[in-house]
């Protein structure tokens, strides 16, 4: 298995060594004519930050140490809110952020999110690729934040629970599950009869264990790498949400940078994300084995029963008023008929 624990061990322990002996790089760094921020809010050991390590050693060489970008994970420079708004101030360069959770800016951003609408990854990127993507970074931009072409994979989410597991639509009725910080989920799970609670991931696992919540949502990569299973026993693949990250930059800062350089970082940021896709795919399908020797007990609930329920409540309908019939178009041109 890619990303095991051993692998990741041995990464950390690699990255220990070649740390002592980057020392005497330090002067050198201070030497770079561009020295850029990138936060992300994922664990160090998650494919993205794997990836986006090799990115910047390649952007470092191919820029003959012009531009050295670095990277903080884990939400060490603040929470997603707290990162969107640096990253418009320019407190940050670059940050990647879940369309949903950008949705708070960008209206469009969360319709990769609608639940139940991607059967699978070729659906997936069919979509984000394609016509959709195209559409969603239009409005990014139009935000005034500049953005790369290729989204990165989050995975498909899962339902974990510390009650009970999630078999149909009816389990999920009163049950209190936190949500990101973001209306496209707490209207899901309210068209469920759920009890959503908005809470930022950094406090996601806390809130399990003192059970302010019984359970939450999450690709199982991040399950994992957080270690929800230590506060969860049930996770139930409902496959409800397909959610990615954008790799967002602030634009004053990406102007600043010559044409050249531009072209350096836009190819290898982007050449990782696609590692990452495959990465993240093939991890989160080695996962459940993994997660089940931890203790959590898996089921696959029929997706049917979800998808009616969403669409008698009226889910559907609305977010397609909300979208607007262009971006609905084009994600049902992907996707298939949904409202």
């Amino acid at each position: 298995m890619s990303f095991s624990r051993r692998t990741l061990l041995k990464a950390s322990a690699a990255t220990a060594v070649l740390g002592g002996l980057g020392a005497p790089h330090v002067a050198r760094a201070q030497s770079a004519e561009f020295t850029y921020k990138y936060a992300n809010n994922l664990p160090d050991t998650h494919p993205l930050n794997v990836r986006a390590k090799e990115m910047a050693a390649a952007i470092k060489s191919e820029t003959n140490g012009k531009f050295d970008l670095q990277i903080f994970p884990n939400n060490q420079l603040g929470s997603d809110t707290d990162m969107l708004s640096q990253i418009r101030s320019g407190g940050v360069e670059f940050f990647t952020l879940s369309g949903l959770i950008l949705s708070t800016l960008v209206p469009a951003a969360s319709i990769n999110g609608i639940g139940f609408a991607f059967p699978d990854y070729d659906t997936v990127w069919k979509a984000m690729d394609g016509d959709l993507g195209a559409h969603v970074r239009g409005e990014i931009k139009k935000a005034g934040l500049e953005v790369m072409d290729k989204i990165w994979d989050n995975g498909f989410r899962q339902t974990t629970s510390s009650t009970k597991p999630i078999t149909g639509p009816d389990d999920l009725k009163g049950f209190k599950i936190r949500v990101p910080v973001s209306p496209l989920w707490t209207s899901m799970f309210k068209a469920f009869d759920a009890a959503p609670a908005s809470i930022n991931f950094s406090e996601v696992y806390s809130a399990l264990q003192t059970k302010i919540v019984e359970g939450q949502e999450n690709p199982l990569a991040i399950i994992s790498t957080a270690k929800l299973y230590e506060v969860q026993k049930y996770c139930s693949l409902t496959n409800h949400m397909w959610d990615g990250f954008w790799f967002l930059a602030n634009r004053r800062a990406w102007e600043k940078l010559p044409q050249d350089v531009r072209t350096i970082v836009a190819k290898n940021i982007n050449a990782a994300a696609v590692n990452e896709r495959a990465d993240t795919a093939k991890l989160n399908a080695n996962l459940q084995q993994e997660l089940a020797t931890k203790g959590l007990t898996f089921n696959q609930p029929a997706v049917a029963p979800f998808r009616d329920k969403l669409r008698s409540a009226g889910f559907y309908a609305e977010w397609k008023g909300k979208y607007g019939d262009q971006a609905w178009d084009l994600l049902e041109k992907a996707v298939g008929k949904l409202s």
